[in-house]
Order: C-alpha cells, then sequence, then structure tokens
C-alpha cells in the first residue's frame, strides 16, 4: 500500500468519524450561527454602512479557536483513550502520514465551514458593489489561520488522552498566540518588544491580508506555524514508539526536529528583512502607492526628506496605525530612488530631536486620555510626520490621517482615512512652494508665444500707441531668460485685406474695437498665450502697462507645471456671516477650506463685471440675482479658454422653525445656461435609491403628532452609485458613490463645436416633484416615505461637462454697461472688447443643486452615516484637478473615502436579508448532510456487493 493510500485512507476515516457524530453538526451550525450573528448584530452591518465583510474577518482569529480546537481534541485524544493509538504505533507505516491525513480531514472540515459563510459576501455583492480583491484574501487568511490552530490542536491532543483536556489546551495556547499580538496585550510594552510580540501575534497578521494585503511574510508566519506543530505532533507520537534507553535513533529525532524549528524561525527572520514582499489585491490598489505619487517623485531634483515623529506610548487606538503608516513611508524611500530619505523618532527618548521638532518645525505632543478599568490618565504622545524639500517644509499631524467611526454600541474605531493622499500632498507642496522660489520658464515643457492681434499705430488710440510699446519691451525683456521657450509675435488683423481679422472673429470671436459709441475708427488690441495645446487670452483690463506684467506672469503659469494654482470661488451674498450674525442661506466654509488646501482661493465678486486675470478656474457655488455684470464676467472668462463650474438650481432648500421647504431662487444664470444647451428644469429629483438624513419628521400616534429628529431614507437625497457615475471620465471614475441634495434634473442639447459627457444621473427609479413640503411624515409603524404613485419613472442627468469652442451670450444679448471707473483710470477700456467665441480649450461643468457641497448638507450625511463624508467635496476637487491638468491628486483623492457605502434599504428589507443569511445557512447544513448520507449509502450497496 502506497503512503498516498495511507494518507487518504486515514483522512476518509477522520471525516466518517465527524460527520457521524451528532456534535459534529452541532459545532458546525454553532460557528455559522455565531458569524451571522456577529456580522448582523455584534457589528451592526447595517448600521455601519459600508459594503465590505471585513466584520466577518475580524472575529475569525477568535472564532476559529473554538472551531479548531473542537475538531481536534478528540483526533488522537480518543485514540489513547481506547488503545488503538498502540496498534498505529505498530503499524510500519511512518506516522507523518497519519498526521498529515487527519490534519486533511480537520482542514476539509474547516473549508466546508467557511464555504457557509460565504452566503455573507454574494448578500453584499448583490445589494451593493463589493471589492472582491479584500474578501479572497480574507478567505485565504482565515483558512491559513485555521490551519496553523488546527496544527496547534493536533499537538495538544496528541500528548493526553482526554478530549475535554484537549479542547482547553487547544483554546489556551491558540488563545495566547492570538494576544501576543493583540492591542489588549500590547499596551502594556512599547519599543521594539511590542513589535515583537505584534510579529509572534496571528490576529495581527491577520488583519493586514484582510485589509487586502498579501504579504509572503504574512503567509509564510502561518505555514511555519503549521508545519512546527505538525512537526512536534510526530515527534510527540514517534516517542511513543521508543523505548526508555535513548540511542542514535532518538538523538537524531530530536536533531531533526530542533533543525526543523531553526530552519523555520531563521527563514522567517531572512524574509522580514526583505522589502516589497507584498501584492496589493484591492481594487484601485488603495494600499500602495499609486503612480501619481511615483511620478510626483521622479520630478525631485533635491533629496527629500520624510520624518516620522511616532511615540512608543500612544493611545491604544493610535498604536495599531503606526505600523501601517510606516510601511507606507517606507514605499517612498523606495520609490524615491535614492530621493527620498525616510527616518522615524521617537521624542520621548531622545531630547535633542525633541527640542528640534518643538522649536523649529512646531510639533508638539497631543495629549490624550488613557482608561483601563483601574486608572485614567492622560499620555502625551507624538502621531505626527514631517515632510521637507530643501527650505519648504509641511507638518502632518493624526488629525491629517485618522478617520474615527462611531458604532451603535458607541465604540469608536479609528482608521486611517487615506494617508497617500496626504503624505503626497504635503510633498507637491512644499515642491511646489520650492519651485516658485525659483524659475518659472523652468516648469515650462513647451515653447509659448505670446500672439498680439493688434493694428498699426494709424489705427490705434494715441495712449494705446503707448501701451502697445510699454508691454512689447516688458514682454522682450523676458525673452532672453526664457531658454528658447517664449517668442513674441505681432500681427496686424487688417493686413493682406483683412484676412486674418476674418480668421480671428471666425477662430476667436475677436471683433473690432471702438473707442466710444459712434466712433467710426475701428482697431484691434488683443493678447493671446499659444502652445501646440492651449490658447488663452490674457486680459487688457483697463490697458494699463503696470498690470500687464501681473496678467502675463499668470498667464505663463497656465503653462508650467509644479505651481499652485488660484481657484477663484464666487458665492452667494447670503453665504457670508454679516455684522457677527451667521449666513441667512448656506455656508460653503468646508469647500472653502478644502481648495485651500491644495490650491490658491481667492474669494470673487462677479459684480465687477470681470474674473481676476491670475484665476486658473472659476467655481460658481448657488448664484442669486446674477446682475448683467456678474453674468458678462462668468461669460468672458470661459470665452477667453477658462474653466466654469456651476452648481445651480431653480430650488434650495431652508428651514421654518422645525420644517423643511424648497424655496425659489432666481439665479439670474438661467438664460445663460440655456445658451449653451443647458436647461436646469424646476422640479426637484425623487430617487428609490436614497440615503439617510437628519431631518424633521412628523410622527402620528393615533390623533396625536410630533415633530422629532429622525434618521431616515429621504429620496430627495439621491444615492448616486454604479452606473449613475460616469465610469469612463476622470471627475467620477474613482467614486464609489455619490449624494445629492436636492437636485433638479439637467437637460443637455449638444451645440455645434460642443463636447458633452454626463457626469452624474440617478437610477432609473427616480421621478419628479414640484412639491414645496419636503417634510417626511412617519405613520404609526415608525416609517416615513413620499408615494411615487402616478409619477413617472425615469433616470434624470444631475451634472453634465461640455467643453469645446463656446459662443458668447452676449453676442445676442447687448452687453451690460460697465462699471464706473476710477477718476486716476488713465484709459477708458474700449466699448465693444466683446470676445465672442472661445478655444477649444474652454470647459463648463455644471451640477443642477444649490445644496450639492454647503456645510449643512455635509453635516447631515456625516450625521447620518456615522464617519467623515466629503463625496461632493471630492468630486469638485477632482473636477479642479482634471480641469486644470493637474492629475498629482486626483486618482489618490478618490481613494480617501473609497469605502462603498450600502444603498438606503427599508426595515423589512434588511430583516428579509438578514433571516434569509439564516434560513440559506440551515439549507446549506442540509444539502452537506444529504450528500454525507448519500455517500454512505452508496458505500454499504459496495460493502454489500463485495459480500455477496
Amino acid at each position: 500500500m502506497g503512503p498516498d493510500a495511507v494518507l487518504f485512507r486515514v483522512a476518509r476515516k477522520e471525516l466518517q468519524i465527524f460527520f457521524a457524530s451528532p456534535v459534529a453538526w452541532l459545532f458546525l451550525a454553532s460557528f455559522l450561527a455565531t458569524c451571522l450573528f456577529v456580522f448582523f448584530w455584534v457589528e451592526a452591518f447595517f448600521a455601519r454602512n459600508i459594503a465590505d465583510v471585513r466584520p466577518l474577518f475580524e472575529w475569525m482569529p477568535l472564532l476559529l479557536i473554538f472551531l479548531s480546537a473542537a475538531l481536534t481534541m478528540r483526533s488522537w485524544s480518543e485514540e489513547r483513550r481506547s488503545g488503538t493509538l498502540e496498534h498505529v504505533l505498530t503499524l510500519p507505516v511512518p506516522l507523518w502520514q497519519f498526521v498529515i491525513g487527519k490534519f486533511l480531514a480537520c482542514a476539509l472540515i474547516l473549508l466546508i465551514a467557511l464555504a457557509g459563510t460565504l452566503l455573507l459576501p454574494f448578500t453584499v455583492a448583490n445589494i451593493a458593489s463589493l471589492d472582491w480583491g479584500p474578501v479572497l484574501a480574507g478567505y485565504l487568511a482565515t483558512f491559513l489561520v485555521g490551519c496553523s490552530y488546527l496544527a496547534i490542536g493536533l499537538f495538544v491532543s496528541s500528548r493526553t488522552d482526554n478530549a475535554i483536556v484537549s479542547l482547553i489546551g487547544s483554546v489556551a495556547l491558540c488563545g495566547l498566540l492570538y494576544l501576543a499580538g493583540s492591542d489588549l496585550l500590547l499596551g502594556f510594552f512599547g519599543g521594539g518588544f511590542a513589535e515583537v510580540l505584534r510579529l509572534l501575534g496571528s490576529g495581527s497578521r491577520f488583519e493586514s491580508i484582510t485589509r487586502g494585503v498579501i504579504d509572503l511574510r504574512d503567509l509564510y508566519y502561518y505555514i511555519a506555524v503549521t508545519a512546527a506543530f505538525l512537526g512536534l505532533s510526530v515527534y510527540a507520537l514517534e516517542r511513543g514508539r521508543w523505548s526508555q534507553q535513548s540511542n542514535k535513533r532518538h538523538r537524531g529525532w530530536r536533531l531533526g526536529v530542533s533543525l526543523l524549528l531553526l530552519n523555520l524561525i531563521l527563514a522567517g527572520l531572512w524574509l522580514h528583512k526583505l522589502p516589497s514582499l507584498r501584492s496589493d489585491v484591492t481594487q484601485g490598489k488603495l494600499y500602495s502607492l499609486s503612480q501619481p505619487s511615483e511620478e510626483l517623485l521622479s520630478q525631485l531634483e533635491e533629496p527629500l526628506l520624510i520624518r516620522g515623529y511616532f511615540s512608543e506610548r500612544s493611545h491604544p487606538l493610535l498604536a495599531p496605525l503606526v505600523p501601517q503608516l510606516r510601511d507606507l513611508l517606507r514605499e517612498y524611500a523606495v520609490a524615491g530612488n535614492r530621493k527620498v530619505r525616510v527616518e522615524f523618532v521617537d521624542p520621548a527618548q531622545d531630547a535633542a530631536a525633541e527640542q528640534e521638532a518643538n522649536e523649529e518645525h512646531g510639533i508638539q505632543a497631543t495629549p490624550f486620555q488613557v482608561a483601563d478599568r483601574y486608572q485614567s490618565s492622560l499620555v502625551n504622545a507624538y502621531f505626527n510626520v514631517l515632510v521637507q524639500y530643501g527650505d519648504e517644509k509641511e507638518v502632518l499631524g493624526f488629525s491629517d490621517f485618522i478617520e474615527v467611526k462611531m458604532a451603535m454600541a458607541g465604540e469608536p474605531e479609528v482608521l486611517l482615512r487615506n494617508p497617500e493622499f496626504d503624505v503626497t500632498r504635503a510633498i507637491r507642496d512644499v515642491l511646489y512652494r520650492y519651485r516658485s522660489s525659483g524659475e518659472l520658464f523652468d516648469q515650462i515643457d513647451k515653447p509659448v508665444t505670446l500672439r498680439a492681434y493688434v493694428s498699426s499705430d494709424t489705427l490705434l488710440p494715441e495712449l494705446l500707441v503707448d501701451y502697445r510699446k510699454a508691454i512689447r519691451a516688458q514682454a522682450e525683456a523676458l525673452v532672453p531668460r526664457s531658454q528658447n521657450k517664449f517668442n513674441i509675435d505681432f500681427v496686424e488683423p487688417e493686413a493682406n485685406n483683412g484676412a486674418e481679422a476674418a480668421r480671428i472673429l471666425d477662430k476667436w470671436g475677436f471683433q473690432p474695437m471702438i473707442t466710444a459709441i459712434g466712433d467710426e475708427n475701428q482697431f484691434y488690441f488683443y493678447l493671446t498665450l499659444e502652445d501646440d495645446h492651449q490658447v488663452i487670452q490674457l486680459p487688457t483690463g483697463r490697458f494699463d502697462s503696470a498690470d500687464f506684467g501681473d496678467a502675463l506672469e499668470a498667464g505663463l503659469r497656465r503653462f508650467a507645471s509644479g505651481f499652485t494654482r488660484t481657484v477663484a470661488l464666487a458665492l452667494p451674498s447670503s453665504s457670508r456671516a454679516q455684522g457677527g450674525m451667521p449666513p441667512s442661506g448656506h455656508s460653503f466654509g468646508t469647500l472653502q477650506q478644502t481648495v485651500s488646501q491644495d490650491h490658491s482661493i481667492l474669494m470673487e465678486n462677479l459684480e465687477d463685471g470681470s474674473v481676476d486675470p491670475s484665476a486658473d478656474l472659476l467655481m460658481v457655488m448657488a448664484p442669486e440675482a446674477l446682475s448683467q455684470q456678474g453674468l458678462f464676467a462668468i461669460d468672458q472668462y470661459l470665452m477667453r479658454g477658462g474653466t466654469v463650474i456651476i452648481a445651480s438650481s431653480p430650488r434650495s432648500i431652508e428651514t421654518q422653525g422645525a420644517a423643511l421647504q424648497l424655496r425659489r431662487v432666481e439665479s439670474g444664470i438661467e438664460s445663460w445656461l440655456e445658451h449653451h444647451g443647458l436647461r436646469v428644469e424646476d422640479t426637484v429629483v425623487l430617487d428609490d435609491r436614497q440615503a439617510a438624513f437628519p431631518v424633521p419628521v412628523l410622527r402620528r400616534v393615533g390623533d396625536y403628532e410630533f415633530r422629532e429628529m429622525q434618521f431616515v431614507d429621504y429620496p430627495y437625497l439621491l444615492d448616486i452609485r454604479d452606473d449613475g457615475l460616469n465610469a469612463d471620465h476622470p471627475v467620477t471614475r474613482g467614486l464609489p458613490n455619490l449624494t445629492v441634495a436636492w437636485a433638479s434634473p439637467l437637460t443637455v442639447e449638444t451645440r455645434k463645436g460642443i463636447e458633452s459627457v454626463t457626469l452624474l444621473s440617478s437610477s432609473d427609479a427616480a421621478w419628479l416633484s414640484k412639491q414645496t413640503d419636503v417634510m417626511p411624515s412617519v405613520d404609526d409603524s415608525g416609517q416615513s416615505g413620499f408615494s411615487a404613485a402616478g409619477q413617472v419613472r425615469q433616470r434624470a442627468t444631475i451634472a453634465a461637462a461640455l467643453s469645446g469652442e463656446f459662443t458668447s451670450f452676449f453676442n445676442q444679448v447687448p452687453e451690460p454697461a460697465a462699471p464706473e471707473q476710477n477718476a486716476d483710470t488713465s484709459i477708458e477700456p474700449p466699448s465693444t472688447a466683446l470676445i465672442s467665441k472661445s478655444p477649444a480649450s474652454s470647459r463648463l461643468i455644471v451640477v443642477s443643486s444649490n445644496d450639492f457641497a454647503s456645510d449643512q448638507v455635509l453635516s447631515g450625511v456625516i450625521a447620518a452615516s456615522g464617519t467623515q463624508y466629503f463625496g461632493p467635496l471630492e468630486f469638485l476637487m477632482n473636477a479642479v484637478d482634471w480641469a486644470l491638468q493637474d492629475s498629482s491628486l486626483m486618482n489618490i483623492r478618490s481613494r480617501a473615502h473609497f469605502n462603498r457605502t450600502l444603498p438606503a434599504l427599508p426595515q423589512g428589507e434588511q430583516a428579509t436579508i438578514e433571516y434569509g443569511n439564516y434560513a440559506a445557512a440551515l439549507f446549506f447544513l442540509l444539502v452537506i448532510y444529504g450528500l454525507w448520507r448519500l455517500q454512505g449509502k452508496r458505500r454499504q450497496r459496495q460493502l454489500g456487493a463485495v459480500l455477496k
């Protein structure tokens, strides 16, 4: 009989014994029921509102301790108790075959138990978008840790003839292995010893794999533990064959087992020193450096220092995050190709380093309150990262890195929000600030031409002749230091019988100017900057030569990389606090703060009829009663090749006491949008795919009515996900989902020369409403909702992006009167300096919601989800980066809140899903039992045939 036949016969016998016992089925049923209970009740899956199965895997290292101990407690102890072990020891078969056979049987039962939990990821994938990478990694980690526990259980069982003792011993030994790396034990230690314990713990390594990061060192750890205890089991059984007198064979066994254990340990130490032994299996590679980060590091010309200040003793919730952050920072050192130096310092152990951190970098220890069952104390800990490039530096603190999510039981869950985004942004900021102090043309890759369409001196007014000479002199002064990247070309449009004038009229909409109404003397004076990719027009303003230098530099920066861009933000007057009173309308403080983190922000007043020439992009939020001057400013900024982002709707939410109502908003921009083929309907979109929101609801109990704040599934809060997000566009490609509040349907009619793309849309189950009362009501059963009876269900567009050659709205509408000039104005602007057509680089993005990114909506969604939510801000910042052709942070920013949220589900449907999983688990066990019974009957028929 070959060794394989013995091995599999042992495995088959163990399976028969296991499934023949009712206790086995009880253990399997208890395991599946416990997993489902933990997932739905302990971890509150629906309240957690994240589409993943990590709550299941978080408990697996503990649950498997008891399952593995139960599977192995009778494996050898029963053999020893019944006396069959002596028969096994006398057989001329190597004992490792019996050990491996029993191990394979237990591993197969473990796989069957884990197969029963596959119901959960399939359930989550059915109701939301699930990243299968961490799921598969989680099952791999679960199987490996289960195998290590099974090996431990077999070893303990081989040392006793009492199954209960084996059960208790296995639980104790596996529990110690788990506790070695748990936060409960690590809180008593610090420094290197805590790191060693974390490496020895089965749970700490397990957590890394379930995140979706498969590290060869973690896999080897579980394989080594399994091999070590299987080897010890063989050795423990082999000793039963020995006589009392030691001989050479006994010493050989001891030496062989010792060498096995020593080699396993040395191999683990060797692997621990090797870098880059991991694979990120998450969708989007969430835990690996992205391509934009690597591209940014490739631009480094000077050494970059990244120094982590981490205290050995910190808050228990922050301590587990330190190794993750250290691993990420080491990735920067590897990707930096010797241009990045990464250091780690504990200021509490280095007085000089602490003084430097405090005085030179402004890094101070943060006091954390630490409490246990015996006492409460304050711990002053460091959790900071310094990024320094040249003489520029940026400091990140724990508030920049972490995200706190409150669970149902009130226990906070502290996670790293997206450290790569924060570190890469800090690197970009110090790099850009360092470059801004250098030469502008160093950052321009392609030659740029200042092309001036200016009439001859005989046609120009006298003052403009002097202006022409002054700006030409300023431009020519840049040529010697431009590294052959800046050229000047003055073109007379009237030359060649006006052929050039006809061309620029058709291509750019440049019309002849006059000095005053009624003056027949026409001339041209337009300034553009061009390369082989884009064309922008320089504003001439009041034709003051003192302003030309700033306008030219601002224009050249739009062709350069490595400079901080400027975003002009126009907000309604109702969003500003006046006289110490809070804003009368929606505020956008969070939006301002977010924009200012990545770009320079300029608060723009459109009523002066122009946009600041230094602005690289114009963002208009919730405009109200926009005048013709403000409309002209937006129009001409777009015509100059700029990008305009507008969030506007005819409806906006307001509170009247405890009630919610939609008020009519006259934005003043409707006709301008319609000119470009965009019409925002005077209705509001409701959708069955909705998000929760804290709103005052009216609850009726009998004849009584009560108003109270509740989190309700609110159809006016559109939960845009899956097919509602344009997966092919850079702005929305990385967003898992987005919440848009009180949005109106957007109709897009394509104009000639314009390309339109839908960015956001509702589901097909959406409907429209003109009601102004948007207060939800709650019936006697506690359910709230809005009826869609009799309404047409249809998909509605919420946001669109347009690009191409736009025509000016004021080609058909008279220009607004010019604003009054100060008395010291040297030159009056021409009365017909209208740009009637934009270059192809112009872009327009419209979101049909006034409340899209307001502080009130963001705070409400955050309160409902229990976590930080900035989806609208991520959308807007992605749009800014796309428009400015700055991809350094766009693909990383979308990782910052990559957690996929669940769609809003009624409580009845939640209960159906939960109890359906219990029923499916029971059906799974019945199927396994039925298959086992069929297999038993087949064996009986085969045995009967042999006996006959």
